[in-house]
């Protein structure tokens, strides 16, 4: 049976950036072994529903590091590798196809898997998820002979694939389950912000939608809403969310709660097993919850403080939640928790394409959005949620004064 000192199970962000920072710290060749059911070495996920959706990207330069990177520092990348269950008692990974793996620390960085349709045509083909590069490839391909879209859900994926089909001049319609865009975390001025810039770009909108089924002979040919209305379509992109992969933890004694449940320290209920990334279920130490983070800057940051974990740096994760986007010709940042705000306040015209939204509670910031707003704003919001800082909500909205 192989054994390595430390594996990562899952070969997503968390793996490339937990690498690259053990690599940085001396990591001795041959201490890790990163096991990833993916074919591609380690990538960035944010592109594939923006640059490299659109053909700006290529595969190279989405991957984190490139192939020679591992072979270079002694690390074993075992790609299209899939394991059946992980034997925590023992310390191996038993694989699907047989054979064994045995370690003396394990990540768990097993991410999150889309949620799919359970309606009639549902496997109809020309029904894509977004999820992978591959996924990504194939959305693409299918686009690029494609005059009629759906896109089914209002979130980031949803925004960002709605955005990149109608720049390439398919007629595209966003189906909301909810009566306004990303209704979740835009307040409603924010929605009617960006549907209005949507719609002046073409696409349509059905809101308070709800899916009936799908029909076409073979491929996907128009999409049936509660209610009769029927939409023609040549594409269909879901992103209706997605839930963390934990199959493989069955019966290891690891606890699992909605993902993997692990301290500050993103430690596990068992002993040298740490979980990272979307499947992580951590404590909050800035915010006093609970929280499991399905974006870019978690995977990447959690990917490092394991790294700097495994390398002997005991200390807790404490982050601010952050992610970007990029829509059209506009871009934005977020940071912070809404869900626990009592008030928001707002600075620059939401008609326009410069403005910051701040939640509060009480006098204390919680979570800051910002689009095309001076630097000091950017670099106030991160720094006042973790500080904790008291401001006054007048003060905030005077946009004369800068925020420092």
């Amino acid at each position: 049976m192989d054994k390595a000192r430390i594996v990562i199970l899952g070969g997503g962000m968390v793996a490339g950036y937990a690498a690259k920072q053990m690599v940085e710290m001396g990591l001795r060749g041959g201490d890790l072994t990163i096991v990833s059911a993916d074919d591609e070495v380690p990538y960035e996920r944010p592109p594939l529903s923006k640059g490299f959706l659109a053909g700006k990207d290529s595969d190279e330069s989405i991957r984190i590091s490139p192939s020679e990177f591992y072979r270079d520092h002694g690390i074993d990348l075992r790609l299209r590798c899939e394991v059946a269950r992980v034997d925590v008692g023992a310390k191996v990974l038993r694989m699907n196809r047989g054979g064994e793996l045995g370690f003396e620390k394990l990540v768990v960085a097993t991410g999150a898997r889309v949620r799919v349709f359970d309606v009639p045509g549902a496997k109809l083909a020309g029904i894509h998820y977004l999820r992978s590069m591959d996924d990504s490839r194939r959305i693409r391909e299918h686009a690029g002979r494609a005059k009629r879209a759906v896109v089914v859900g209002g979130g980031f994926i949803g925004m960002e694939v709605a955005a990149v089909l109608a720049q390439k001049r398919i007629a595209t319609t966003m189906i909301l389950r909810s009566g306004r865009i990303w209704d979740q975390f835009f307040t409603p001025e924010m929605s009617r912000f960006f549907e209005d810039y949507y719609t002046a770009r073409g696409v349509r909108f059905e809101r308070n939608a709800a899916i009936e089924s799908f029909a076409g002979d073979g491929a996907v040919r128009s999409v049936r809403l509660a209610g009769g209305q029927e939409i023609p379509v040549d594409i269909v992109v879901a992103g209706i969310g997605v839930q963390p992969v934990t199959d493989v933890l069955a019966s290891s004694g690891i606890e699992v709660d909605d993902g993997v449940v692990v301290n500050e320290f993103l430690e596990s209920n068992r002993a040298d097993v740490y979980a990272a990334g979307d499947v992580a279920n951590y404590y909050d130490v800035l915010f006093g919850k609970r929280r499991r983070v399905e974006h870019w800057d978690n995977a990447v940051s959690q990917g490092q403080q394991c790294g700097r974990l495994l390398m002997g740096e005991r200390e807790l994760f404490r982050h601010v939640p952050y992610f970007f986007s990029d829509v059209f010709d506009l871009s934005y940042e977020f940071w912070g928790d809404t869900s626990d705000a009592d008030q928001v306040v707002r600075r620059g015209d939401l008609t326009g394409k410069s403005f910051s939204v701040w939640w509060l509670r009480g006098e204390q910031p919680v979570a800051a959005f910002v689009m095309n707003r001076p630097d000091d704003e950017r670099e106030a919001a991160p720094k006042w949620i973790e500080s904790k800082r008291r401001v006054v909500a007048r003060e905030l909205e005077d946009t004369t004064r800068a925020l420092v």
